[in-house]
């Protein structure tokens, strides 16, 4: 079988958000393999659109080379977290050129794609069509303000970016105009009726999304606009000038190339996968929030250009941490190379394991539960359990445990729990597996409880039963890890050495007897409290290091000239020192300035003025003009635009010899080229005050 994750995107770190599904598709791939299937299991950077081609821009680099930068990122979280890829490629490939090309053309050859004029939203300022994500305005249905231009999050409408009132860009904070384009359409409503059998008969996805996805079937299927209009950073259409594909056309297609490049190195037929007759097994893991692409479109682009289609779509939901969205400011929004810093790996997988169902429901890391839950299962009741009988065995008996094990019932109950283990995991209801494998962890505790080895030892011609109960105790620690092994990779290979012994996953509850058992070591550490709180504080540094530009960006501040430094934050003066803090002042004197979000629609040089630059800020409510002495430090004045400020509304207005400055904005730094912008975090708008 063919295993395959959804693509993160490459233009930011992996969270735990993320890690929930690649933890869920390598616990099913370890488990597949553990029994004997043959599997190969890709992922890879989805790397195209807009986005990427805007942050690349503005950290002053080409988009390769922040898809390459990400790409490492994303690979060393990955291999930290023990996901066991054959294959992490990225969409922008040759591969994924060649098979979007291929399929495009087999779809327009067969009449599946047409063009025709279309009024799309325009920035003026930044001179681009607008994708959706990067149009926001107020809901059209629910009035809510602030919602993207494809859906509102509040009331969960869908429309078209042109039905938002009161639009706005979120690159330039310009007013969007209607420009007209050529597009190319995917006629998706041909595919009616093969998709909805697909999706409520071929058994590919579960009832509850199916029954999600008759919401669409019932609104009427539309034609997919698969394409954008340059700039924009991806593969062109063939036969078309400045149109490229839509990142949603190749991003699937990604899974195809990701395969295709280990299948070149590896010597496996990549054909006998994808061919329409494929006899191979094909399963995504996906988040519901790409519900839509992966169970419609990509299985219509796929039956459109004669591919086999997925054997089966998992979908899983989000992450929430203590109850709540992952926030930034709580430090909940944990990147996964921060918690790796702090926690084992397996800690994430195995509560993850202990909260998955096949059923598409929510998973909230409590981190109170999470602590409790490790220490008491992983250290408690499993790593525990061999640590009791291990030293009796290695001290008394040289290692070597006993021809037969002394409690028989206990024995059978090893091979008791299989059927259920094995459901679990290939139902994906990692829940039940876990419970079945602990509810063993539990009756062996129990009978080493109730047996007392430390006990027998100290009893005067009690070897023999010494030696059978410890071989019992560790022979259920075999069974149990062994079964664990899809979610616990690195104690299963500590407990492979520790009992010398391969562990095969079918032979979990054969018992090992007579056979010779190597030093005990430490094999986990309890969850120290010190290390979450740590974490959470290590996270909420991560927003504070993504909101400062980087030094390299000479990103200044606007700052009215007449005020100098004291305009900015504490700020050094590049050799640790530090200017001394300001006489003190009361809560009333701060509530006097009012700080309000604004974003920069225009800068440039100011003629004849060895410092200034010329600033138009939006606040939302008003533009207004603010010279700023930042020339030093910004050369291009043309790449503040675009950019989000904070700026002092209420300062009186100073008439200057180039014209009126109306306020300062916010800035870090000691001056000269070193100058940083303060920004707000992302979902602020213009107009906001800060409080």
């Amino acid at each position: 079988m063919l295993v395959t994750s959804a693509l993160p995107y490459a233009n930011g770190p992996i969270h735990l958000g993320h890690m929930l599904e690649h933890i869920q598709s390598d616990i099913f791939v370890r488990y597949q393999r553990a029994i004997g299937n043959q599997v190969y299991y890709v992922c890879a950077d989805d790397c195209h659109g807009t986005p990427i081609m805007i942050k690349a821009n503005n950290m002053g680099i080409t988009p390769e080379e922040l898809i390459t930068k990400v790409g490492v990122d994303h690979k060393a979280d990955f291999d930290g977290f023990l996901i066991s890829y054959d294959n992490y490629y990225r969409t922008h490939s040759p591969e994924n050129q060649e098979f979007s090309t291929e399929i495009y053309k087999k779809l327009r050859d067969q009449g599946y794609i047409s063009t025709r004029t279309i009024s799309q939203l325009f920035d003026p300022e930044k001179n681009m069509f607008l994708p959706d994500r990067f149009v926001k305005g107020t809901c059209p249905r629910c009035g809510a303000k602030d919602q993207y231009g494809d859906n509102c999050e509040v009331c969960s409408a869908t429309y078209d970016p042109t039905d938002l009132k009161d639009a706005y860009s979120t690159i330039s904070g310009a007013k969007p105009v209607l420009k007209e384009s050529v597009h190319y359409f995917f006629d998706l409503p041909k595919f009616n009726d093969f998709l909805q059998d697909y999706v409520k008969n071929s058994g590919a996805i579960n009832k509850s999304m199916a029954n999600k996805l008759d919401e669409w079937f019932s609104q009427g299927l539309k034609e997919w606009d698969i394409s954008r209009d340059a700039p924009y950073f991806g593969f062109q259409i063939p036969d078309a000038d400045n149109k490229y594909f839509y990142v949603w056309l190749d991003a699937p297609i990604g899974y195809m190339a990701s395969f295709k490049n280990y299948c070149d190195k590896a010597g496996v037929n990549f054909d006998e996968f994808f061919k329409a007759d494929s006899t191979k097994e094909l399963y995504h893991f996906i988040g519901k929030d790409i519900l839509y692409f992966h169970s419609l479109f990509w299985p219509a682009t796929l039956k459109g250009a004669n591919l086999r289609l997925p054997s089966g779509i998992f979908v899983h939901g989000y992450v929430t941490v203590n109850g709540t969205k992952m926030s930034k400011s709580k430090g909940t929004f944990i990147q996964a190379s921060t918690y790796l810093k702090h926690l084992k790996p397996e800690c994430l997988r195995y509560y993850f394991a202990s909260k998955l169902t096949q059923d598409t429901v929510d998973i909230d890391l409590s981190l109170e539960d999470f602590q409790a839950k490790i220490n008491s299962d992983i250290v408690g009741k499993i790593v525990n359990l061999a640590s009791r009988c291990a030293g009796f065995i290695t001290k008394r008996f040289d290692g070597k445990l006993a021809q037969s094990p002394y409690d028989n019932e206990l024995m059978s109950k090893l091979g008791s729990i299989k059927e259920a283990v094995n459901a679990g995991y290939e139902s994906r209801n990692y829940a039940d597996a876990l419970r079945a494998i602990m509810s063993l962890a539990d009756e062996a505790n129990r009978y080493i409880d109730r047996e007392a080895p430390w006990v027998i030892a100290k009893e005067e011609g009690q070897e023999d039963k010494l030696q059978r109960v410890c071989t019992d105790g560790l022979n259920a620690f075999k069974a149990i890890i062994t079964y664990l092994s899809p979610v616990l990779p690195e104690i299963y290979h500590k407990a492979q050495e520790f009992l010398n012994d391969p562990l095969a996953f079918n032979d979990a509850a054969t018992p090992l007897l007579g056979h010779t058992i190597n030093k005990f070591s430490p094999m986990f550490t309890r969850i120290d409290p010190k290390n979450i709180e740590a974490m959470i504080e290590d996270s909420k540094q991560d927003l504070a290091a993504a909101a400062a530009p980087a030094k390299d960006e000479k990103a200044p501040a606007a700052q009215n000239p007449d005020h100098g430094a004291k305009g900015n934050a504490q700020a050094s003066d590049g050799n640790g020192e530090y200017e001394p803090l300001e006489s003190e002042i009361t809560i009333d004197d701060f509530a006097k300035i009012d700080l309000r979000v604004a974003t920069i629609i225009k800068a440039e040089q100011v003629e004849g003025a060895k410092k200034l630059l010329r600033l138009e800020l939006d606040l939302g409510f008003e533009q207004r003009q603010v010279f700023a002495g930042i020339k030093s430090a910004y050369k291009d004045p043309v790449s503040l635009i675009g950019k989000q400020v904070i700026v002092v509304a209420n300062l009186k207005a100073r008439q200057m010899k180039f014209g009126l400055s109306q306020g300062m904005v916010m800035a870090a730094g000691p001056g000269g080229e070193d100058i940083f912008l303060l920004s707000p975090d992302a979902g602020a708008k213009n107009g906001d005050r800060v409080h």
